[in-house]
């Protein structure tokens, strides 16, 4: 699985809405609009705001202790008494071990993608901006990391540095650098061709102060609607590196670790067995949706 970079056609989304040398606040409010005339856009972010409630509040919602074991409880089917969605092999409840692990999963799909944002934002900007020997440097550095898959070298990565929550986290922000970079650059260098930042450099204005008056309003929309669109894959890769053994170590809930756990339990309890993976599904193609619709809204051509 290779994670790629999609074209991004900005003639429509930024130069028909500039009014000086930046987004007008009437693109906004358009992009709103169309947001809330959007329902698959507006469930998505409802279910998604629903589950980060859920987890970051998990403490207050008179949860059973997620840690908490029996021998006499293991693998009890969905419904039973005091167990909602039933018991995992060795007891616990599995409708505290989801919402608490949500916010492992939860924070294993934006933390890597946010690291990687700030880091790739930053070089793809510069390489966009700046062109010549520094777009070179960068970019092919870059291009090394295209020559593995994206699977591959998270697995890789993790693998040498051992497993564990911190070493996940350095791993997957080392793959979604270059993805973000290279969108960052491509937006970038198309925004640098615009009237009114050659308008800019006549002035006499710094190199600095152009990228913050004039290219950032410009080019963050479309790098935050594709770095939206990336937690869904950071989220899918997390939880295959907690199956494998490389990412988060028992006893912590996080649903792709309760996969593997409860692979097993497939032959005796298979709709109980799916209910980490069913999470993982609704929150990845919660993300996907929304991210089209962001994109869909930031589109004036539409």
């Amino acid at each position: 699985m290779a994670i790629q970079s999609p074209s991004i056609d900005l003639g429509g989304t930024i130069s028909v809405l500039l009014g000086r040398s930046g987004v007008s606040r009437g693109y906004w409010q358009s992009v709103g609009r169309r947001l809330r005339r959007d329902p698959v856009t507006l469930i998505c972010a409802a279910i998604l705001i629903l589950l980060v409630a859920a987890a970051l509040l998990a403490p207050w919602l008179g949860l059973a202790d997620p840690y908490k074991t029996s021998m006499l409880r293991r693998l009890n089917p969905i419904g039973s008494p005091n167990n909602l969605l039933g018991t995992d092999e060795l007891g616990r409840d599995m409708l505290a071990r989801l919402i608490y692990g949500g916010r492992l999963s939860l924070f294993m799909g934006v933390t890597p993608v946010a690291c990687a944002l700030l880091i790739g934002g930053f070089l793809g900007i510069a390489a966009g901006f700046l062109g010549g020997r520094v777009n070179m440097a960068i970019m092919r550095t870059m291009d090394v990391f295209y020559a593995f898959p994206s699977v591959l070298l998270a697995i890789s990565l993790s693998g040498a540095m051992g497993a564990g929550a911190e070493n996940t986290l350095l791993a997957l922000s080392l793959v979604f650098i270059p993805p973000i970079c290279r969108v960052s650059e491509s937006v970038t260098t198309q925004v640098r061709g615009f009237d009114f930042v050659d308008a800019a450099k006549a002035s006499g204005a710094s190199t600095l102060a152009i990228v913050r008056v004039h290219v950032l309003g410009n080019v963050l929309g479309p790098i935050l609607v594709y770095a939206t669109s990336l937690i869904s894959v950071a989220i899918i890769l997390a939880a295959g590196l907690s199956f494998l053994g490389l990412g988060v170590k028992p006893p912590e809930p996080e649903w792709g670790l309760m996969l593997n756990t409860l692979r097993q339990a497939i032959y005796v309890n298979p709709v109980l067995a799916a209910l980490p993976g069913v999470m993982i599904f609704i929150t990845s193609i919660c993300f996907n949706l929304m991210s089209d619709g962001l994109r869909a809204a930031m589109d004036v051509k539409a």
